[in-house]
């Protein structure tokens, strides 16, 4: 099965990091989120990629076409235009880098893919982190009725919780859950048939496609309970840093 990584939008929200670079290619432990997002789907043996870009998708691109240079011991002879390659840390992935344009909403860039895409497939965003189990979230998909499966996921609350016996303070919780909702985690299984839902490119997944296959009863939810964390400010961005240095996630 093939994993699509929509990658197009700008980060505005993170702009302190995406004002240079798309925001799948801002770093957390030394490789870009777009690279731990595909190393979740790797461990599952979803190795067949394709890339969604807009917003300077060009640099997508480059780091693609560089990428077994950067993973290389590599020997450079400044006296002349050489260099020797001693070893390739390569992987055995395939991706395919499609521009769908600087303004296209989520569901228009999908809809743009639609001859790509004869058989289930997983779709996910690309600024959001998690060890997902892409087995389950495909077992959850083929049970059972409906064509579009969700990652729902309870995200932690903002503050840290105090503990109180009356009016006396006891303990701290740090980061619990949030107030028990469910929300959309962004890590998708769907059928080939969600491509009716979509329309041009100003369709947005979440809002326009989302609730209408919801309403038809074909859109159910994998509950994820493990890590998971999306990068939209840089606060997020240091929540992450933290579990690649505790190494919480099991590609690190």
């Amino acid at each position: 099965m093939k994993a699509v990584i929509l990658s197009g939008g700008k980060g505005t929200r993170l702009s302190e990091e995406t004002q240079s670079r798309p925001k799948p290619l801002v770093e957390a432990g030394g490789q870009p989120l777009l690279w731990h997002i595909m190393q979740n789907y790797a461990r599952f043996d979803v190795t067949e990629f394709i890339i969604l870009v807009g917003y300077r998708g060009q640099q997508i691109r480059q780091y693609f076409a560089d990428y077994w240079l950067h993973q290389s011991d590599v020997t450079f002879d400044l006296s002349a235009p050489e260099f020797t390659i001693h070893k390739i840390r390569s992987l055995p992935w395939k991706v395919t880098v499609i521009d769908t344009g600087l303004e296209t909403q989520t569901g228009g860039r999908l809809a743009k893919i639609k001859d790509l895409l004869d058989e289930d497939f997983f779709l996910t965003y690309g600024d959001g982190v998690g060890d997902v189990d892409i087995n389950q979230l495909l077992s959850c998909h083929k049970s059972g009725k409906g064509f579009a499966t969700l990652t729902a996921v309870q995200p932690p609350a903002r503050f840290g919780a105090l503990v109180l016996t009356e009016n006396a303070v006891t303990g701290f919780v740090e980061k619990p859950l949030g107030d028990g909702g469910w929300v959309n985690g962004g890590f998708f299984c769907l059928s080939p048939k969600v491509f009716e839902y979509l329309d041009d490119d100003s369709c947005s997944f979440e809002v326009d496609a989302l609730p209408r296959i919801a309403q038809s009863g074909n859109l159910k939810a994998y509950k994820h309970h493990g890590f998971w964390q999306p990068v939209d400010t840089l606060r997020d961005l240091a929540r992450l840093e933290e579990a690649i240095a505790a190494k919480r996630l099991p590609w690190i």
